[in-house]
């Protein structure tokens, strides 16, 4: 039972959060505000204010477990502000787990909170439709015949998207090419190996990736396949939570996790392919998430150990498919929850480098968001596109012809604002790339997001 806060004057001071799960003092106080997190913050980058760094948030969540300051609108902003991106923790010399404090501070917002009403339909209407594949794929439908009919490009030279909300024009702008993908063909329950068996893996198909992006799991499965394993993909498996749980509705989110622990515990398998960045965080966060549950806590952490990235599944396959080379030059951007929530920097790009001629190049700023952050681009959607545009220039700047990422968020906001900037440039997922090598089919194309 969720105990209400009580904004009323105790000891002089107010009484600013409910009893389940406040930020934690004693992950905050590893805070000594040396300010290393700066540098690799977003919000500071852009606008340079200490209450938009991580210390700085930092220092209001204290405050208010002080009872000094309540969860008034200018308070609240600040938390909004954040991508829970992550890079501070990557940067942080102290170890700080900023992650469970933000997490935190996002459940205590959601409850106690009152929002807009305007606001507060907008984030339902995100919840309710971009968590459930199924809507999603009737949405995807009508979006369809909105492109195939010739109404987008109608209504872009007409300029009918500049009269819609900013946060429905953002929508609308990420939308990618749905006339002709793989979006329509959802996976068989079982790709099977080639060759001699190596592994049993499960894969997680996600939501958003499901529908808008799954190309990118029908690579993988036939990566996973020519590698020698596997691959399962359970039919009735839903969303991890991963996108309510940035929304702040904990328990809705726990309620899905349980759904996929049920789901994927029967199935004996050697690991969990999740080639979503967010949805992996996340799914290898369950045994903290369900911490409390006394019936679902163990299965959670077993769950949560067989979560693999598919660049750490085949780190542990020497390559087995040939790789036939591709000559281009590829822009690799890190998708935060890759590097800064699952600490993986080098698998992915070693499993690139298996492709002969492909050059690899970093990009500048290669820890900064590109400002999708889950559905914070549709939230923020002005501060989410000025770190777009950022990262769009950091990636013109090396002179790349294809970009790699491991997100289907990325590949959505980084496409658009190539887009906009009328750039050819294509985003791929790495495990497309690799795709393409093992099977020697056709040359890559310069874009594929209309």
């Amino acid at each position: 039972m969720i105990e209400e806060a009580v904004a009323t004057p105790v000891e002089n001071k107010l009484r600013v959060f409910d009893n389940h799960h406040p930020p934690a003092a004693d992950l905050s106080s590893v805070c000594v505000h040396c300010g290393f997190c700066l540098q690799t913050c977003p919000t500071y980058t852009l606008w340079g204010k200490e209450m938009d760094s991580p210390r700085g948030r930092i220092h209001l969540m204290n405050m208010a477990m002080d009872g000094e300051v309540g969860l008034t609108d200018l308070f609240v902003s600040h938390f909004d502000h954040c991508l829970g991106c992550l890079a501070c923790v990557t940067a942080c010399p102290s170890g700080i787990q900023y992650s469970k404090l933000i997490e935190a501070m996002r459940g205590q917002v959601e409850r106690l909170y009152q929002r807009p009403l305007r606001e507060r339909i907008f984030r339902r209407m995100i919840a309710a439709t971009f968590s459930r594949p199924k809507r999603l794929r009737k949405l995807a439908v009508a979006l369809r015949a909105y492109q195939s009919l010739g109404l987008q490009r109608l209504a872009h030279a007409l300029h009918l998207t500049s009269l819609l909300p900013q946060s429905l024009c953002t929508m609308e702008r990420l939308m990618p090419d749905l006339t002709d993908n793989e979006s329509s063909a959802p996976l068989p329950p079982r790709i099977a190996a080639q060759g001699e068996k190596r592994r049993t893996v499960a894969m997680v198909t996600g939501c958003v990736q499901s529908v808008f992006t799954a190309q990118v799991s029908a690579a993988t499965a036939r990566v996973l396949a020519a590698e020698g394993c596997e691959v399962l993909v359970p039919q009735d498996q839903g969303c991890c939570g991963a996108l309510l749980l940035d929304l702040g509705q904990e328990k809705e989110a726990l309620d899905m996790a349980r759904k996929m622990i049920d789901v994927f515990e029967q199935m004996k398998v050697d690991a969990i392919v999740v080639n979503a960045a967010g949805c992996g965080a996340v799914l290898k966060d369950y045994g903290y998430l369900l911490r409390d549950d006394p019936k679902y806590r163990d299965r959670a952490m077993a769950f949560s150990a067989k979560c693999k990235d598919p660049s750490e599944i085949l780190a542990g396959l020497p390559p087995r498919a040939p790789r036939h080379p591709i000559t281009l030059r590829v822009g690799f951007h890190d998708p935060c929850h890759l590097q800064h929530a699952q600490g993986l920097r080098e698998p992915p790009r070693a499993m690139l480098r298996t492709i002969p001629g492909l050059q690899l190049v970093e990009l500048p700023e290669s820890a900064l968001c590109c400002g999708s952050a889950g559905v914070y681009n549709l939230l923020q959607p002005e501060t989410g596109h000025q770190l777009g545009e950022r990262k769009v220039q950091n990636i013109i700047s090396t002179h790349a012809q294809v970009v790699a990422t491991g997100n289907p968020g990325c590949q959505l906001q980084i496409s658009s604002v190539l887009n906009e900037k009328g750039q050819p440039l294509r985003v791929m997922h790495y495990m497309e790339l690799l795709d393409q090598s093992i099977s020697g089919n056709g040359s890559l194309h310069a874009r594929d997001h209309g």
